[in-house]
């Protein structure tokens, strides 16, 4: 069975970003092993810092490359991706080995896919920043049916996510294409 890493790119507990990979993971059941990384104690990437690799550095680096592959669910942060999802990404980027820097890192290679909820806009700006970054980083992107949810009012007034069935029919979609790009 495949090894599905997922990455919720808000830290809020309540976060819709967190609903969605609920729901995937649902979807993903009896079809993929599905974990989340808890990046919550990755530092702030500094040089000083870098070698040896903080321990929840090297635990995110060892998730991220035992995965066949990884499912970013990210809000946007004024047209953009989270800073705190930027800094993780950083430390996946730089070389594990400081004598050899042009070592492939965890990134090179590996299967991504991405997701957001958020305004009106679906999160299409960080969706495709964060296609852009990983991209550069030699990281594996699942371009086709990625999946942006333009949240409902109710989400913002009473912090009640509502998807359409259109909306979980494209995340099932998307999970469907996973499973193929990771193959």
């Amino acid at each position: 069975m495949k090894k599905i890493l997922f990455i919720i790119g808000s830290l809020r507990k309540q976060s819709f970003n967190r609903e969605l990979s609920v729901m995937v993971k649902g979807m993903l059941q009896g079809k993929a092993e599905v974990t989340e990384l808890d990046y919550s104690q990755v530092p702030f990437i500094n040089q000083d810092e870098e070698y040896p690799a903080p321990q929840a550095v090297a635990d995110a680096r060892k998730a991220v490359a035992e995965a066949d592959g990884v499912w970013i669910f990210s809000p946007e942060y004024n047209y953009s991706y989270p800073g705190h999802v930027k800094n993780l990404i950083d430390w996946l980027s730089r070389p594990v080995d400081p004598a050899d820097r042009n070592a492939p890192t965890v990134l090179a290679g590996k299967k991504f896919t991405l997701t957001g909820a958020g305004g009106k806009a679906a999160t299409a700006g960080c969706r495709k920043l964060l296609t852009t970054l990983l991209t550069v980083l030699k990281a594996d992107v699942m371009t086709e049916g990625q999946t942006g949810i333009a949240l409902n009012l109710e989400a913002w007034t009473e912090g009640r996510m509502i998807l359409t069935e259109e909306q979980k029919a494209q995340l099932a979609k998307q999970a469907e294409l996973f499973l193929e790009f990771i193959k």
